[in-house]
């Protein structure tokens, strides 16, 4: 009786080809609807005047205020070009600083350029749009959408994600 081996690693191959071809799938799915859940979850919100860029210093958050008084943020002037800065030398970022998992206030830590949770510990990472370094959360940090005009002036206009504390990101 012949043995059938070849047929059986031809089977295996054909399987393993067959799987990566649907791994790779499901991740560009997963990419696309994060992408398009990222574009749906900012807010355009009244553009709100923060404050000037002769105001920040590099490393010494500035507290705002935005969309309303019940949302507390941060201002900061970072040093360096970052994805999302602002300004001349595209390095200014706001954040809200109500942590996403429990709402505890954030406070920035200058050497690695993050917000730190003193609740359960989670950090959020100012260079790179917010994103989660570590922690309970389970969101990035919400970023202020910002514009600077001929005079400097720095403009807040929308969140990109849910600040805590709301169902939807409405003015308080």
């Amino acid at each position: 009786m012949p043995r059938c081996d070849r047929l059986v690693d031809v089977g295996r191959r054909q399987f393993l080809r067959g799987s990566a071809v649907a791994a790779a799938g499901a991740a560009a799915a997963t990419v696309a609807n994060a992408k398009s859940a990222e574009a749906r979850a900012r807010v355009d919100y009244p553009s709100s005047r923060l404050a000037n860029v002769s105001e920040l210093t590099v490393d010494e958050p500035l507290q705002i205020e935005y969309p309303d008084g019940d949302s507390p943020g941060v201002l900061i002037k970072l040093g360096k070009r970052v994805p999302g800065g602002v300004g001349p030398d595209g390095d200014i970022v706001a954040y809200s600083t109500l942590c996403p998992h429990k709402g505890y206030p954030l406070a920035y830590h200058a050497p690695d350029k993050s917000l730190n949770c003193p609740g359960h510990y989670s950090r959020f990472d100012c260079e790179m749009e917010g994103q989660q370094i570590f922690g309970q959360a389970n969101q990035s940090l919400p970023k202020f959408d910002l514009r600077v005009d001929g005079n400097g002036d720095i403009f807040a206009e929308g969140v990109d994600e849910l600040i805590y504390g709301r169902t939807a990101n409405v003015m308080g």
